[in-house]
């Protein structure tokens, strides 16, 4: 299985898909992928190191029917199984072969994570139906490691798509020897597919593919135009920020730029998605007086993604340029009347680091204007790039 054999719709054979966790509120192009992939013929059974641990789940998840199946997450946790799955593996044909490659890794990563990440792939390499043709893992450092260890013990081909903190957070020598055995590999940011070519003896296996959107879940809906205009406490203007609560989003930055708003524009802030930086993003909220006006709504499923967008004024993202970001770094703000769905460019302005605050606050205040002020436009989009912090 390769992109040109997907596109050209020839079948691998049933296809092992494996991930980190399953499903995922955060990971929706991993689930339009394999739906896609679905629609296109291929038979799929997909394979998670985790259990879901999000409230809900996306429509396109319900959508997916792939067969899911879950690996012990902690390999004491089912000792059991994990044992029979050991005792099975070892009659595999590369048995031996994987067990080389991991002692191998175990040398350079001496973790528990490692021995984990071996005995989950005894148990998915036991347990695979015996009509399984490919295995196929999204995210190069964990599930790959698992794919690769499996594919080696039934001398299956494999393959992976890596994204973002997963190339920047692993060590070269792991990504140039997976590249090595992996029939190919796709990633989604230029920046990725470049520094992966330059780890492999064959540059042509690393495939840039954007990762897309199905346009028909985001309907154009007609709304009167919002009067918001941050003048009046009654009617506040609502700026919404969707994304997780992690470092390179920015969230901090944002904070801090709704704290250098003036005193007498009338704003809420609304939010949407989880992760590790909540508690801490919440305590400087507080610490900026700004509890009061910010809604934290944690993950939620899209169709209260899309109901929060059709009520909201602003859009704000301030991703921060670092080594393991996806984006590598531009904040921007929109103002939205939701008459069709477009996005236009106003232009783009870079700031150093210590500026950034009054840049963002600045661009927030010009939008909350233009948000009550252009009749005819659905989206006008202010551009923020910066270094990072």
């Amino acid at each position: 299985m390769n992109p040109a054999m997907i596109s050209s719709g020839r079948n691998p054979g049933k296809v092992a898909v494996v991930l980190k966790g399953y499903p995922r509120l955060s990971e929706t192009f991993i689930a339009q992928e394999i739906l896609a992939l679905e629609r296109r013929g291929l038979a799929l059974r997909i394979v998670s190191l985790r259990h879901p641990t999000d409230p809900a789940s996306h429509p396109v998840h319900r959508e997916i029917t792939a067969p899911v199946s879950y690996l012990p997450e902690y390999l004491y946790q089912e000792p059991g199984r994990v044992l029979r799955a050991w005792f099975k593996a070892r009659r595999l044909p590369g048995y031996k072969q994987a067990r080389a490659a991991f002692l191998r890794d175990l040398g350079r990563d001496r973790t528990a994570n490692r021995v984990r990440r071996f005995g989950q792939a005894c148990v998915l390499a036991a347990e695979l139906p015996a009509d399984t043709g490919w295995i196929y893992a999204h995210f190069l450092h964990t599930p790959a490691s698992v794919a690769r260890y499996a594919a080696l013990m039934r001398g299956l081909p494999w393959s992976c798509s890596a994204h973002a903190k997963d190339i920047w957070t692993s060590p070269d020598w792991e990504k140039r020897e997976k590249l090595a055995e992996m029939a190919w590999l796709a990633t989604c940011t230029a920046v990725g597919a470049e520094h992966l070519k330059g780890l492999s003896e064959e540059p042509s296996k690393v495939h840039l593919i954007y990762h897309g959107l199905d346009l028909s879940r985001f309907p154009s809906r007609a709304r009167p135009q919002s009067k918001r205009d941050g003048s009046d406490p009654a009617d506040p203007v609502i700026i919404l920020s969707v994304g997780r609560l992690v470092e390179k989003k920015g969230y901090d930055l944002l904070l801090n730029a709704l704290a250098n708003l003036p005193a007498g524009l009338a704003w809420r802030f609304v939010h949407i998605g989880g992760g590790e930086e909540k508690h801490a993003l919440q305590r400087q909220a507080e610490a900026l007086n700004l509890s009061g006006r910010i809604e934290w709504r944690g993950a939620q499923p899209q169709e209260e993604v899309m109901a929060a967008l059709g009520e909201t004024d602003l859009s704000a993202l301030a991703s921060r340029s670092s080594g393991v970001s996806s984006a590598k770094g531009s904040g921007w703000f929109s103002s939205s009347t939701s008459r069709t769905a477009a996005i236009r460019e106003r232009g783009s302005r870079s700031w150093p680091a210590e500026s950034s605050r009054k840049a963002m606050s600045s661009s927030l205040i010009s939008s909350s204007s233009t948000s009550a002020k252009r009749p005819g436009a659905s989206w006008t989009t202010s551009s923020v790039r910066r270094s990072a912090p």
